[in-house]
Parts: structure tokens; C-alpha cells; sequence
């Protein structure tokens, strides 16, 4: 930072912090300020007179009388300072701060050679600092008396003194010089509080409006003043939040946003809006812990003043509950979520015992054990309840399955085998399906497809619910290919139809449970909607991924990718938890659609 700008910055950083000693009971504002310079004043003029103590070096009173004026100037002065900020009455320590003061430029005059040194300059320097801290005619006259009464004692001093022998020098005029330079930011200040008691007019008729705290801070954050409306929304009276009083009431992980809006401030930004809390004053029972309260923060710069900034600080009540709701909603959806699948894990394992039972004694029946059927009828019956009986327990299976998938109950065991395996059970199965259609189920299976280490069931189930879905969505003589290769590390197999295909709309809905494409061709069909969900949670079981390209009325390509060398592992509590971001992009020769999970 350039030294003029840090320069620049010194006297609001000195006024800021002498605003915080300022005692908590002196409200009135013009009152404030004059406490805050008189406390200024007291803690600033030992330094001045440790600068001009040399002139007693020089007129003989030698280094242990000088040590013992600075030492007695530094601590009447810093005495009499925080005699004003503890009890904030100035009627007692403002006569002992004049009578000293009378009586240290008269010893400092005498020392000097005189009157006609140019240090008796400094006899206008008790006026204007008595009208400085005062602010009024009576202030100034106090001090022009003071003034007087250091040059009608400065005569005395030699003899109560050991003075002896005092010189007129050409460098005494450097005590005078070093006060005026002081006036130089001291009147500026002066100026800029002029403005700023304009600015917080301003602000007081903005708060009316828009019912907000505004406050006015410096580059670094501290500060300067606040509008009266910090009692009422803040519970707080203006001056505790000069200086940090508004940074330390800000909660610790808002900070950083906070430390952020101001460097880009800093940095030429016009403005910055951020949410954070801020801690109120505690209840009169002192129940709560913490008593921190949700606010909106705006961030504006002067037009006037670059290194001022102004602060808007609202109640943001009304934001901070719809996220409270918002957060309670999600917690119910999430409970809602979980309660439903638990019922479907219980009522679908309750289910399967009956149905067991069932297709059991159907298949009894039709193999006659316990003698013929003396109507045909009979045994169609018995056959559809068979049917019916194994397609529902299939159903209760699938159920069961993306539960406990959903709910991270499924347990994968992963082991080496060949996939083509897999894929001869799963052609196996699905023949007598395929030669109903008069569909041609083929394989295209590269040489190198070789081993996987995975879930060998739940990879059957994997080939087995998209061919059978191939299968289904296939019209009568089309055609369902497997195929299968090895890219890297991971083995990609696909399942591709000449089916009817998905439309662009329908993507959305692809993977859900109960969720089926709907339309007046696939109502044909059968279907809970729960084959391709399962799909999609035992593949994000084996951390693999899966995609999916189709054309309406041209067929679906459906692609699973899984690592060869099995997952990598994950937590317990996290081993079934889906995360399938999934993205659609059109093609640009075919029209085609791809959605990948």
C-alpha cells in the first residue's frame, strides 16, 4: 500500500479507536465526539512533548530532570485520558488537563530562553486545542485563560527549577513547525466530519425508508459511524459498533465472505451483497448460548469519498425461514423416501413365501401327481396360475431388489469369471422369448472380452433384464445383438435393438422406479418400469456407468461400462447410494438421443 494512502488512513484509524474508549453511557452523539478528541488530545501530547523535552536537555537541567518530565508528561496525560473513558464525565479532567497544560508551556517557555523563543509560539496552541476538543466559543475562551496563565508563570519557573544559563536556538522553531503539521489532518478530519454529519443525515432519512442499519466504514473495515436504527434492529447502541464492534459480532464462519466483499471493494468493485449473522445482545434470562440473527449485507462505494464505504444491514428473517423450510422439507422427502422403501422390502418379503407356495402346488398339479384332470380346462387354469404366480414373484424379486439397492442393504461379491458366460446363460434364457417374435438374438462378442471381476449374478441379472426389455420393445423379425469389448481397463458390453425406441421427452423418466415409457405401443406390453432401475443401481454398485443412445422408431442401443478388475471399494454407509448424474446431447448425422449415467 502507497505511504500517502496509509497516511490518509491514520486519522480515522486514531479516531476509531479512541471512538471505542468513549464511555457505553454517553449517547448523545456531539457529546461522543467531543470525549473522543479530548481522549485524542491527552494520549498524543506526551509524544509532542517528548520532542520538545530536549530544549530542558539544553538549558542545563541535564538528562534525569528531562527523563523525569517526559515520564511525568506520559503519565498525567494517559491518567487523566482514561479517567474521562471510565466514567465519561469530562467536568473534573478537563480543569486538571488545562491546569497542567498551562503549567507544562510555561516551564517549557522558560526552558526554551523566553518569550522570545520561538516556542512561546505555542501559547495559541491551548485556545485552539481547548475550541478543538470543545467545539465552542466558551471551550476557546478556557484556553486563551490557560494561555495567559502559562505566560504569567513562565517568569516563576527558574526558581522553583534548576534552570541555569537557557539559549535562543535556530532549531527551536521546529516545536512550533511540528504542532502546525498536526493541524494539517486534524482539520481535514474536521472537514470530512462535516460531510459525514451530512452523510449520516442522509442515512438516517434512507434507514426511515428501507428499515435498515447504515453505516458508514473504512477500507479495512472499520467502522466510522452507524444510523440510530441499530438500537432497534440491532439492540445495540451506534457507538459499540464503531471500530470491530461490527466484525466481532459477526459469526466466525461468515468472516470470510465478509473479509471478501471488502477486498474486492478495495479492489474497484461498486458494490457487494452477502447474507451473514451477526450476534445480538442476550436475552435479560441469559438462556441462549448464542444469540445470532440472519442479516443482508449490502456493500456500496462514496461517490465522494473512494475509501469509504457504505453499509446497508438488513433483517433477513424471511430468507433464513424458507431456508429452514426448505432444509425441514428436504429432511421429510429424504424420511419419506426411506419409509417407503422399508415397506416395500417388507411387503415384498412377506410376498414371496406365499407366492413360493403357489407355484409350487401349480407345479404339483400339472404334473399330475395326485391323479389326472378330467377337464382340459383344468389344466389351462392351474398353468395360468403357475404363470401368473412366477411373473409376480418375479416382480416381488425386482422390488426387493432396488430397495435394498436404494436403501444400501445389497451386498455385491465380486469374482473372476468369463463374461461370455454370462452371456450364453442370459442367451440361454432368453431363446425361447426371442423365437416367439421370430427375433433373431445374435452375439458379437470380441476375443478379448476375456474375465471380470464382479458380481456374477447380478451381471446375469444385468444382460437378462436389457435383452428381455430388447426383446419386448421389438417388433415381430427385428433383431437384438449382445456385444461385448474391452477398452482400457474397463469391459463395455451393449444390448442394441430394432425396436420402437425412446423419444426425447420420455429421457427424463428412463431409470425410475415404476416409471415406463408411455405410449400407445409399449402399453402392449407388461411391465412394472423396475428392469431398468434395477440395471442402473447394480451398475453404480460396481462403480461402472451406463448409456444410452435411440431413435424413435429406429431402435435403442443401451452401453454398461465396468472395471475389469472389479470396484475399488467404497464406505459401508455408502455402498448403495446412487449417484447417476445423468446428460442428454443429440447427434448430429442421426438424430439419435444419449443419455448417460
Amino acid at each position: 500500500m502507497p505511504i500517502e494512502a496509509r497516511y490518509a488512513e491514520l486519522p480515522g484509524a486514531i479516531a476509531a479507536g479512541c471512538e471505542r474508549m468513549v464511555h457505553p453511557s454517553i449517547v448523545e452523539q456531539g457529546e461522543r465526539d467531543r470525549q473522543r478528541r479530548f481522549i485524542g488530545v491527552m494520549l498524543t501530547a506526551p509524544l509532542f512533548a517528548a520532542g520538545a523535552a530536549v530544549t530542558l536537555v539544553t538549558s542545563g537541567m541535564g538528562a534525569a530532570v528531562t527523563m523525569a518530565a517526559i515520564f511525568a508528561a506520559f503519565g498525567l496525560c494517559w491518567f487523566i485520558a482514561l479517567l474521562a473513558a471510565a466514567t465519561g464525565k469530562m467536568v473534573t479532567a478537563a480543569p486538571i488537563a488545562l491546569t497542567l497544560a498551562a503549567a507544562a508551556l510555561g516551564g517549557l517557555i522558560a526552558a526554551a530562553g523566553g518569550l522570545s523563543s520561538p516556542v512561546a509560539m505555542l501559547v495559541v496552541a491551548l485556545p485552539f486545542e481547548a475550541w478543538w476538543i470543545g467545539a465552542s466559543r466558551r471551550a476557546a475562551l478556557w484556553g486563551a485563560v490557560s494561555a495567559i496563565v502559562a505566560v504569567a508563570l513562565q517568569p516563576l519557573i527558574p526558581a522553583f527549577l534548576p534552570i541555569a544559563g537557557a539559549q535562543i536556538a535556530a532549531w527551536h522553531w521546529l516545536v512550533p513547525l511540528a504542532w502546525a503539521l498536526t493541524l494539517i489532518p486534524r482539520i481535514s478530519a474536521f472537514r470530512d466530519t462535516d460531510t459525514a454529519a451530512d452523510t449520516m443525515d442522509a442515512a438516517d432519512r434512507l434507514e426511515d425508508v428501507i428499515d435498515a442499519v447504515v453505516l458508514r466504514i473504512a477500507r479495512h473495515g472499520e467502522v466510522l459511524d452507524a444510523s440510530a436504527k441499530a438500537r432497534t434492529l440491532l439492540k445495540l447502541p451506534p457507538e459499540l459498533l464503531s471500530g470491530t464492534g461490527l466484525f466481532d459480532r459477526v459469526h466466525l464462519s461468515d468472516r470470510v465472505s465478509y473479509l471478501s466483499a471488502l477486498a474486492d471493494m478495495r479492489d474497484g468493485a461498486v458494490s457487494r451483497h452477502l447474507e451473514l449473522r451477526i450476534r445480538l445482545p442476550q436475552s435479560g434470562n441469559g438462556l441462549v448460548a448464542d444469540n445470532y440473527r440472519p442479516f443482508a449485507l449490502e456493500l456500496a462505494r462514496g461517490e465522494k469519498q473512494s475509501d469509504i464505504f457504505t453499509l446497508v444491514l438488513r433483517e433477513n428473517d424471511e430468507t433464513a425461514g424458507l431456508r429452514d423450510d426448505l432444509a425441514q422439507a428436504n429432511e421429510a422427502a429424504a424420511a419419506a423416501e426411506v419409509a417407503k422403501g422399508r415397506f416395500l422390502a417388507v411387503v415384498s418379503h412377506e410376498l414371496r413365501t406365499p407366492l413360493n407356495a403357489i407355484i409350487g402346488f401349480s407345479d404339483m398339479l400339472l404334473h399330475e401327481m395326485f391323479g389326472a384332470f378330467r377337464d382340459p380346462r383344468q389344466k389351462e387354469y392351474v398353468e395360468l396360475v403357475r404363470d401368473s404366480g412366477q411373473h409376480l414373484l418375479a416382480v416381488v424379486t425386482s422390488i426387493l431388489d432396488v430397495s435394498r439397492i436404494e436403501s444400501g442393504a445389497y451386498t455385491a461379491e465380486p469374482e473372476p469369471f468369463r463374461f461370455m458366460d454370462a452371456v450364453e446363460m442370459c442367451q440361454s434364457m432368453m431363446r425361447l422369448q426371442a423365437q416367439a417374435k421370430n427375433i433373431n438374438l445374435e452375439t458379437q462378442i470380441a476375443p478379448d472380452a476375456g474375465d471380470i471381476n464382479a458380481d456374477r449374478r447380478a451381471v446375469q441379472q444385468i444382460l437378462i433384464n436389457l435383452v428381455s426389455n430388447a426383446i419386448k420393445f421389438t417388433p415381430d423379425g427385428g433383431d437384438v445383438v449382445v456385444g461385448a469389448k474391452r477398452i482400457g481397463s474397463r469391459l463395455h458390453f451393449w444390448v442394441r435393438d430394432t425396436g420402437i425406441g425412446i423419444a426425447e421427452e420420455d429421457f427424463a423418466n428412463l431409470g425410475k422406479p415404476f416409471m415406463q415409457i408411455q405410449n400407445d405401443y409399449t402399453r402392449r406390453f407388461e411391465g412394472t418400469g423396475l428392469g431398468l432401475s434395477l440395471v442402473k443401481g447394480l451398475v453404480a454398485l460396481h462403480e461402472g456407468t451406463m448409456s444410452i443412445e435411440s431413435m424413435p422408431g429406429e431402435g435403442t442401443t443401451v452401453t454398461i461400462g465396468l472395471p475389469v478388475g472389479g470396484p475399488k471399494g467404497r464406505p459401508a454407509n455408502q455402498a448403495g447410494v446412487l449417484t447417476m448424474p445423468a446428460t442428454r446431447a443429440k447427434g448430429d448425422r442421426n438424430g439419435s438421443l444419449r443419455k448417460t449415467a
